[in-house]
């Protein structure tokens, strides 16, 4: 019975020591499993950024020309009209009725003047028969003429009132996109009211606002890119025009950038970021893919020369692309870093 006892004691330890052994640590990922890419040291535009907003080149509020019942509305917000849609039309009935009494008056002025004319002629007639006096032939040509004048006016007054008929349908002035819709069917419109609001999203542009003291260099570099962070993209600039008035209050001046119309995505009042070039300089730079984040930690894995990665942290400068962002400490021109900061990061203590 001692004997068992103490081989089960003996068992027992042996247990104990082997899980108070600590299990080797995971191995770092090999080096060509991941893809890598090497610090450089190259030219980079040196750029001066700016706070900016985009607005849309054409951008118009649709108002009433006249006063009626709204008796339909044909789109909504964010609907897309094409030039010459028919948008809202407005009760015409009361133009219509006014129409149709200015082109009576025209019938009834056109009958006078055919009376008027016949009488003229009779009158030159019976003048050459020496029947009437020159006085008598003066008055009947007095008539005739103020006959005319007075079927050129309602004439006149009859395309009015057919153009006054023809603002009960509301159209648009070109294609684009509906932002606002200021009124509800069945409500009253007046002459001025805005009915409803649209931009052409194909003519977009950014305006930025740049102090005073950097407008000479701005002008002198000449060119620029667009950051839009909501939707990670960086845009070229087509053109640039510096507004030439500045803010006496802020000491800023405007500048205009304006956008290619292949840019979609993007709608007015977006905010964005202004690039302007101002010069070059050598920088060291490393992808933005391999960047990672944590908290307040901005580090890369290394990859060095065993093939081991090693995670790093590091300084970031503001030049740079979409792609590429400059470091300002914590790496060496020709050093490799994972592109796969999330991968390289697996095994690693704290991963």
């Amino acid at each position: 019975m001692g004997r068992v006892r103490l081989l089960l004691a003996a068992l027992a330890l042996a247990g104990l020591a082997a899980c108070g052994e600590k299990s080797p640590p995971k191995p770092a990922p090999k080096a060509e499993a991941l893809k890598t890419a090497a610090v450089e040291l190259r030219d980079v535009e040196l750029t001066t950024s700016a706070e900016a907003v985009m607005e849309a080149v054409r951008q118009s509020t649709v108002s009433a020309q006249i006063a009626g019942r709204i008796v339909e509305l044909r789109f909504d917000v964010g609907d897309y009209v094409k030039k010459g849609d028919v948008i809202v039309r407005i009760d015409e009935r009361s133009a219509a009725r006014a129409l149709e009494a200015s082109e009576a008056q025209v019938l009834e002025a056109q009958a006078a003047l055919a009376n008027a004319r016949a009488q003229y002629e009779r009158s030159r007639q019976l003048l050459a028969q020496k029947f009437i006096s020159q006085a008598a032939l003066d008055q009947a040509e007095a008539a005739y003429k103020s006959a005319q004048a007075r079927v050129s006016a309602l004439v006149a007054g009859a395309g009015a009132a057919a153009t006054e008929r023809s603002f009960a349908t509301v159209v648009a002035p070109y294609s684009g996109v509906v932002s606002a819709r200021h009124v509800e069917l069945g409500e009253m419109a007046s002459p001025g009211r805005p009915l409803m609001t649209g931009f052409d999203p194909s003519t977009l542009r950014v305006v930025a606002t740049v102090p005073q003291a950097q407008v000479a260099v701005i002008q002198a570099g000449a060119k620029a890119r667009i950051e839009i962070p909501s939707l990670g993209r960086w845009v070229d600039v087509k053109s640039m025009t510096i507004v030439p008035q500045a803010d006496p209050r802020t000491h800023t001046t405007r500048v205009r950038l304006d956008l290619p119309a292949e840019v979609r995505g993007v709608v007015p009042g977006v905010y964005a970021r202004a690039h302007f070039v101002v010069g070059k300089a050598p920088r060291l730079l490393v992808p933005r893919a391999a960047v990672l984040r944590r908290s307040e930690v901005t580090a890369v894995y290394v990859v060095d020369a065993d093939n081991r990665v090693h995670l790093r942290q590091v300084r970031l400068g503001a030049a740079g692309d979409e792609a590429s962002v400059e470091v300002l400490a914590g790496l060496k021109v020709g050093e490799r870093v994972a592109l796969e900061p999330v991968k390289a990061g697996i095994g690693q203590p704290g991963a």
